[in-house]
């Protein structure tokens, strides 16, 4: 005889798809919320999420030291743990916050609004924010930023576009990484431009080295682009 299942364990998926849909509603409403204070403060925030190893840190270093010349540009980052990247990009100069999620793979709009306690926007021209290394929890979750930037190296292969079809869907730029390493990783740069066009035709494609500087003057040009 089949004993039937307790009520608790026939509801529970439905409970948990109500509690993530209640968690995204409530991260929706706070980052508009953010988004109008960015607005208002006249700052420009862009996002950058990749998957881990991409070289997020590294270009956003090169991009604080340059920027700083000109705008006053700042960043807050994300890590499940260490404050290791804000210790780096603190070396451009630059005002940096670490944000730490603990178990959490991504940032949500909660997160940037604790981490902002304190700064005053409207003396900000540019601000950064860069996600916990992971291509699909940060695709679901809005932060407030006017531009969110999809990077991907050219050592992960050319159909990572392929295998995340929804961050690329969620982004606006794709910035492809460490292109001084295309060559010596076999990396197929027209194929990998191709298979980003098949899952979001017509998405700008920057294709930059933090190391040679090749493509920094583009993407510099992307950010500051509201002028």
């Amino acid at each position: 005889m089949r004993v039937p299942s307790p009520p608790e364990a026939q509801v529970a998926p439905a409970r948990i798809v109500e509690v993530r849909r209640s968690l995204l509603k409530a991260n929706d409403l706070r980052a508009r919320e953010l988004r109008q204070r960015f607005t208002a403060a006249g700052v420009r925030v862009v996002s950058l999420v990749s998957s881990p190893g991409a070289g997020k840190t590294a270009l956003l270093e090169v991009m604080l030291t340059r920027l700083r010349r000109t705008h006053a540009a700042a960043a807050l980052v994300g890590d499940l743990a260490t404050d290791n990247d804000a210790v780096r990009l603190a070396r451009s100069g630059a005002p940096v916050r670490q944000i730490n999620t603990g178990n959490l793979c991504h940032l949500e709009a909660r997160m940037v609004e604790e981490g902002l306690a304190g700064w005053d926007l409207g003396a900000l021209d540019v601000l950064f924010l860069e996600n916990v290394g992971n291509l699909v929890c940060p695709s679901a979750y809005d932060l407030g930023e006017a531009e969110r930037w999809v990077l991907l190296s050219v050592t992960e292969g050319e159909d990572k576009p392929l295998k995340y079809p929804t961050i690329f869907n969620t982004a606006d730029v794709a910035v492809i990484t460490k292109l001084d390493l295309a060559a010596a990783a076999g990396c197929d740069l027209a194929r990998l431009r191709t298979n980003i066009a098949k899952v979001r035709p017509g998405m700008a494609i920057i294709e930059v080295s933090a190391r040679t500087g090749a493509g920094l003057e583009r993407l510099l040009q992307c950010v500051l682009r509201w002028r």
